[in-house]
């Protein structure tokens, strides 16, 4: 496998989640990225991913394309448990849970990206 800059990636996928959040929820992008990344840090990734799930129909498209972009993410930042992975949630749930050397370094990548989008969504906004 070749060496890839993950702040770079952070700093890609970042911008590409705020842009597809914004294009769905409008004005509630930043709030719904802030909100994300707090549950993220407070609850870690499966209560991230069990987040964009559960919210509301307002907040529906917007959490839909950040958990999109979240899995895509991980699968391109060689997070082994989303190689091919089809459910976010099974994928940590069932493999990344087992690993705990992925599971942080997957939080903290997921931490990074999600300050970018945040303030990639301001921007926007």
């Amino acid at each position: 496998m070749s060496t890839v800059n993950l702040d770079q990636l952070c700093a890609q996928y970042g911008w590409q989640m705020a842009k597809e959040v914004y294009d769905a929820i409008k004005k509630q992008a930043e709030t719904h990225i802030t909100k994300s990344l707090g549950v993220l840090q407070e609850d870690g990734v499966y209560a991230f991913f069990l987040y964009q799930v559960s919210r509301g129909s307002r907040e529906k498209p917007g959490a839909d394309k950040l958990k999109e972009q979240a899995a895509e993410f991980l699968k391109k930042a060689d997070i082994q448990a989303f190689r091919n992975a089809g459910d976010p949630l099974q994928a940590v749930r069932d493999q990344l849970a087992n690993d705990l050397d992925q599971l942080l370094l997957a939080k903290r990548l997921l931490e990074q990206a999600l300050i970018y989008a945040r303030y990639h969504a301001k921007a926007l906004g």
